[in-house]
């Protein structure tokens, strides 16, 4: 690493804020030595999947689970009746670790399973923190895990994608890219979509909602198990062959990461796991998101480093994806989650209002990523500006490849609503359009699931509203769609 930051170089105006870089990327090494002994990669130390949760070791099945709190665990489901049986109670292996043996015969694909913990004054159901396959009963809409074992292993039939020199991303949420009013799923994606992806000239499909959460209508932003595929839209070989045949067209596949934040629930999700309110997240006041109604992760635990890094590492190696959007950044990154700022001084950026363990996970979490993939794509989903964000980590940034340039759907919205066609000035488009910093590469989008789903309409929606019900026909004449639709393309060109 340099010894100035190459930003800070080419930024003079962040020349009184050395010595806070400075600490904040030594933080960032120290955290990384700490957490890895000074010995073998993040990699190497990134590998919790591959330890905890339930596998197949030796002939048998074993089941370990990292609960510092817990008192006894049991594993519960059809096997037992669903109730607490010697023969299925874990052992402490050491003061945080339990651990569960059992014959290769007495367990089966699809069986239901969940947690009993035990704590010091109470006990109750839990979801595996590791699960790999969660499942909702459709009547009783009570989720177990599942065991996920089948006959044959999924056999990838392409080679990963070459990422592209400029992404051009197609955002999908494979439960509504359907036109019936249902849960669409991973399959009808692959033969009805993607196709169309393909067509209209993408090269990179960036997919919502696939780690599982409880709650459909969150769009996959309050999630309970952090290594499980979504049961809703199919099973892991139905999303292993969509990214699979993505690939084989060319596409870059990268997944919208939630590492920001937790759902609050606490049988599904991770929130009193062990019955500690502490051992994922933050305790007292911090705990609690104030805006999302969620829980905010300790990124100062190594134990939950441990986890995330590990999430991270799981989802490129198992399901081939190449790269992450990673979302909440700025939540993430400031003590206050970045509510009521507007970001319009340096010193907001430096002035102890920033969580300086997020931010070394942030940078952890991009040098794992790129040391397993070279040439995988991450994305800072961040309206604050941070310098440094999208800055390669050997030059003292913080290890982005791209940042959103989240200022721009906003302003589209803001011309559409408030001005008139000729009032639109050309020189105040291409200042929104290039304010922004030059030594970080930005994706430009018109509009995201943000603008479009989460309370507001899309742009088509703004110019032509319900004369597209009766009048977007090649045989009908309507200025009001003329307009809008000449709108729309322009407004996409220049934003591209």
């Amino acid at each position: 690493m340099k010894k100035v930051p190459s930003f800070v170089e080419r930024d003079p105006w962040l020349k009184p804020y050395l010595p806070k870089i400075t600490a904040r990327n030594n933080y960032v090494y120290q955290r990384e030595k700490d957490l890895t002994g000074g010995k073998g990669s993040l990699t190497d130390f990134a590998a919790g999947h591959l330890y905890y949760g339930v596998h197949k070791e030796g002939g048998e099945w074993v089941f370990r689970e990292w609960a510092p709190n817990a008192t006894a665990i049991y594993l519960i489901g059809d096997f037992s009746e669903w109730k607490k049986r010697k023969e299925f109670a874990f052992t402490r292996i050491s003061d945080n670790t339990w651990e569960l043996h059992l014959a290769a015969d007495q367990l089966h694909h699809k069986d239901l399973y969940k947690l009993f913990v035990e704590w010091p004054g109470g006990g109750g159901e839990r979801i595996p923190a590791w699960t790999r396959r969660a499942v909702q009963d459709p009547d009783t809409l009570i989720f177990s895990a599942q065991i996920w074992d089948p006959p044959k292993t999924y056999v990838w039939k392409h080679a990963y994608a070459r990422p592209p020199v400029a992404p051009l991303i197609y955002e999908a949420h494979v439960g509504m890219a359907t036109e019936e009013c249902r849960i669409g799923t991973f399959e009808e994606f692959r033969r009805n979509v993607l196709p169309r992806v393909v067509k209209a000239g993408y090269n990179t499909l960036q997919l919502m909602a696939i780690q599982e959460h409880p709650y459909y209508g969150s769009f996959g932003y309050h999630v309970s198990s952090f290594f499980a595929v979504s049961s809703r839209f199919g099973t892991p070989e139905d999303l292993k062959a969509l990214i699979d045949e993505a690939h084989g067209y060319g596409l870059s596949v990268i997944m919208d990461l939630v590492h920001s934040h937790a759902v609050k629930n606490e049988i599904e999700g991770l929130g009193r796991y062990d019955g500690s309110p502490y051992q994922f997240f933050h305790n007292g006041p911090r705990r609690e998101h104030v805006a999302w109604d969620s829980l905010c992760f300790n990124y100062g635990k190594p134990e939950v480093i441990h986890f995330l890094l590990s999430n991270c590492a799981f989802w490129l190696g198992e399901y081939h994806f190449d790269g992450f959007r990673f979302d909440g950044v700025t939540s993430m990154i400031y003590l206050d989650h970045g509510l009521g700022q507007n970001f319009t001084s340096y010193d907001m950026y430096y002035n102890q209002n920033q969580d300086e363990n997020a931010i070394a996970y942030l940078a952890l979490a991009n040098k794992l990523i790129h040391e397993m993939r070279p040439d995988a794509i991450t994305i800072a989903e961040d309206m604050s500006g941070m310098p440094g964000l999208a800055v390669p980590l050997k030059e003292g940034g913080y290890g982005f490849d791209y940042r959103l340039a989240m200022g721009t759907p906003d302003y589209w919205i803001k011309i559409i609503k408030e001005k008139a066609d000729e009032q639109w000035n050309v020189s105040e488009m291409y200042h929104e359009l290039t304010n922004r910093r030059k030594d970080e590469k930005n994706i430009g989008y018109v509009e995201s699931h943000d603008q479009a789903l989460v309370g507001d309409k899309t742009i088509a929606f703004r110019l032509m509203d319900k004369e597209m019900y009766e009048n977007m026909s090649k045989h009908k004449q309507s200025l009001v769609i003329d307009r809008g639709m000449a709108l729309h393309k322009m407004i996409r060109l220049v934003t591209i």
